[in-house]
């Protein structure tokens, strides 16, 4: 299966594991927080990850906007998950480092992360996480963009 590609130059992304999506969809159902979160993993492709999280009012700050922590955590696992998917069997992902850049309020009936892999290497990924706002008629507005790097843990089955 084929993925995405990263930077817009043409990269398509092939999976080292053939099983990438059943072991990217067991990760992150064993990822509680998420759960807590009422997250759900809406799209597994190779190099690419999606993450819906639906409005409730726990997550939101003081002006009734999804709180930055809830944007910036699914931002994160978007991304992460975008490379794990491209990680070989027996391996997991683990963030090294992030900078998130909140663009402006985050409201509407749900936020989606979409997670994208610019530069796959040997232990260290390059993403993408760009967080959308959906409203109740289906109008989105990129309310988050964050630029992740991810290492590729060995001997884990996550």
């Amino acid at each position: 299966m084929r993925g995405y590609g990263g930077d817009g130059a043409g990269d398509i992304f092939e999976p080292r594991d053939p099983d990438f999506e059943l072991r990217v969809r067991r990760s992150f159902a064993a990822q509680a927080f998420m759960g807590h979160l009422g997250a759900e993993l809406t799209l597994v492709a190779p190099g690419a990850a999606d993450i819906a999280m639906a409005f409730r009012p726990e997550l939101t700050q003081q002006h009734g906007h999804f709180h930055a922590g809830t944007t910036t955590a699914i931002a994160d696992s978007a991304a992460g998950y975008a490379a794990l998917s491209l990680f070989p069997a027996g391996t997991g992902v683990l963030t090294a480092d992030f900078t998130m850049n909140l663009l402006r309020p985050a409201g509407g009936v749900r936020l989606v992360a979409e997670g994208r892999v610019i530069k796959s290497g040997r232990t260290m990924t390059v993403c993408r996480g760009d967080v959308f706002s959906e409203a109740a008629d289906g109008a989105r507005r990129h309310v988050a963009t964050g630029l992740f790097t991810m290492m590729q843990l060995a001997g884990i089955n996550d």
